[in-house]
């Protein structure tokens, strides 16, 4: 058995969150823009992308893949990304556009939308992921790029944050499913309201664990 050489160099540096936009930068790109999305698992309610430009070296502490924070948490930075951030965009679709497209390219149009609704125009996109968003903008897909890219983990945060405030407006709406807890993930409790009350207009009906109730609600 090999002795352990934990500790003996160090800590592990942290990976360099900038470094693929310094890269894209010089190529010569200069509006370079993270793109996310949250939401694409949950039974009920939207999915929702952003793209986030942000200014060329800037440090966002504590900025990082929006699944590994607190809900504070994210609140707090969603505030600070706003406020220093060249641009914000965000797109939604809907459940009717899920079961229409399919979850890929629903998530794909919600990136469009979020890309075209940036005030500044991308000359790069950073996207989390393996699927390109179809457009004409040179751009670069980053498997678990949320935890690999300062500008892609922006746009989580605000992805992520603008979803569940939703849900939350959606738990006000459609009482009794829960929504503002499991934000329409396919938790325990969140299936079996679906089982008692039958799915309701954000239910995603040709998602597994919905359409076999369909036609239940009325």
């Amino acid at each position: 058995m090999s002795p352990s050489t934990d500790g003996l160099f160090g800590p592990e540096p942290a990976p360099d969150l900038l470094a693929f936009e310094t890269l894209a930068r010089r190529r010569g790109f200069r509006a370079v823009a993270g793109v996310d999305e949250a939401g694409r698992g949950p039974l009920a309610g939207p999915v929702v992308a952003a793209a986030v430009i942000l200014p060329e070296g800037l440090e966002l502490p504590g900025v990082n893949d929006s699944k590994q924070l607190s809900p504070s948490r994210r609140d707090e930075l969603f505030d600070v990304i706003q406020a220093v951030a060249v641009a914000v965009g965000v797109g939604i679709a809907d459940p009717g556009a899920i079961d229409r497209l399919n979850i890929l390219q629903a998530t794909l149009a919600a990136m469009g939308q979020a890309i075209a609704g940036l005030s500044t125009s991308p000359d790069f996109l950073l996207v989390d992921g393996i699927s390109s968003v179809p457009l004409t903008i040179p751009q670069q897909t980053i498997k678990q790029g949320d935890a690999r890219s300062l500008s892609i983990a922006a746009a989580s945060i605000v992805a992520k944050v603008t979803r569940d405030r939703l849900m939350v407006e959606y738990d006000r709406l459609y009482p009794g499913y829960g929504f503002a807890g499991h934000k329409g993930y396919g938790s325990a409790a969140h299936r079996a309201a679906i089982e008692r009350l039958g799915p309701c207009p954000i239910h995603r009906r040709t998602f597994r664990g919905v359409r076999e109730f369909v036609g239940s609600e009325e």
